[in-house]
Parts: C-alpha cells; sequence; structure tokens
C-alpha cells in the first residue's frame, strides 16, 4: 500500500479529504493566534522537530549555500534520534490516513519539505 501523504504549502486552500495537515516549518506564522491555525488552513498539528533547525535555516536564507546542500545537511539533520522516529511515526499515519506536510514555502523544490516527503516515504518502506 502506498503512503497517502503529500505536501501543501501553510495556509492554501484545503482539498477535500485532505487529512491531518502537519506543520513542519520552524517558526509559528506571525501575527495568527494559535486557536487561529487551523481554521486558517496553516496546520493541525505543528512539529517543528521536521523543520530545519534555525542555523541551517538562516544560512541558507542568506543565500550562503546552495539548495543541494541545504538538503544534504537537512538530511543529516533529520537521522537524529528523535526526528527520526517522528518520520516513521508519519509514514505509519500516512500508511492509514492522508496527511500533508505544510510549510509557507511557495517553490517546493527549494523547501525542505521536498526532502522530507521522501525520507517519511523512505521510512514507508522499510
Amino acid at each position: 500500500m502506498s503512503l497517502r501523504i503529500h505536501i501543501a504549502q501553510a495556509g492554501s486552500t484545503r482539498k477535500a479529504a485532505e487529512g491531518l495537515r502537519i506543520g513542519v516549518a520552524r517558526f509559528l506564522p506571525r501575527g495568527v493566534r494559535r486557536s487561529e491555525y487551523a481554521r486558517l488552513n496553516y496546520f493541525d498539528v505543528w512539529l517543528p522537530i521536521l523543520a530545519p533547525s534555525r542555523d541551517l535555516l538562516s544560512q541558507f536564507k542568506s543565500s550562503k549555500m546552495s539548495v543541494p546542500t541545504f538538503f544534504r545537511r537537512y538530511r543529516t539533520e533529520m537521522e537524529q534520534t528523535e526526528p527520526r522516529q517522528t518520520i516513521i511515526l508519519l509514514a505509519k499515519i500516512a500508511n492509514r490516513q492522508p496527511i500533508p506536510l505544510c510549510c509557507y514555502c511557495e517553490d517546493e523544490t527549494r523547501c525542505h519539505r521536498s526532502v522530507l516527503i521522501r525520507l517519511v516515504r523512505e521510512a514507508g518502506e522499510k
């Protein structure tokens, strides 16, 4: 059975039967009350453990790092015990119900979500 997992932009319109939105951004949305995150389609649950570290994100956003280097370093961060176990959990959940991984980035080819979804799929294959 294939995992029912996909990428969505936080704040975008939800699709029918989309499932539980998992926020994997490093920071919470500014100016939005916690009680409004789900209603405004940001996410239902925030898992910052799956976001790039502040240091990695800062280096990448300051253009001091290429996308391939950012992705490689992010993958290394996700090999730590807590993120790795959370990824395994998401793979198990996605085997039973759909879940979108949400971040604010418009261009998912430059977003850590494109790596994270592969890591979850890899975990689901094991």
